[in-house]
């Protein structure tokens, strides 16, 4: 059976918060990737990846950082600094 977007977006969501816990990030195509060999056998393709990403960032559940590539992430709490 073939997965949704947003249970692909699900899939990479939860991947993305134990990267960042772990102080690691993750590039979209490395979620791709992860996502197509997770439900490989499932009809999950690059496509379907690219539209999982879209569906996170459009959320707001994640956001793309830049430091020599761009990366996956949660979004920073305002003030989180002062933690």
């Amino acid at each position: 059976m073939a997965k949704t977007i947003e249970e692909i977006a699900d899939f990479m969501f939860k991947q993305v918060s134990e990267a960042q816990e772990v102080s690691k990030k993750l590039k979209p195509g490395d979620l791709t990737k992860l996502a197509i060999k997770a439900f490989g056998d499932e009809g999950v393709d690059k496509k379907m990846g690219k539209m999982a990403i879209k569906e996170l960032v459009l959320s707001g559940k994640c956001v793309y950082t830049y430091f020599g590539g761009s990366f996956l992430e949660l979004p920073h709490r305002e003030g989180a600094a002062n933690d």
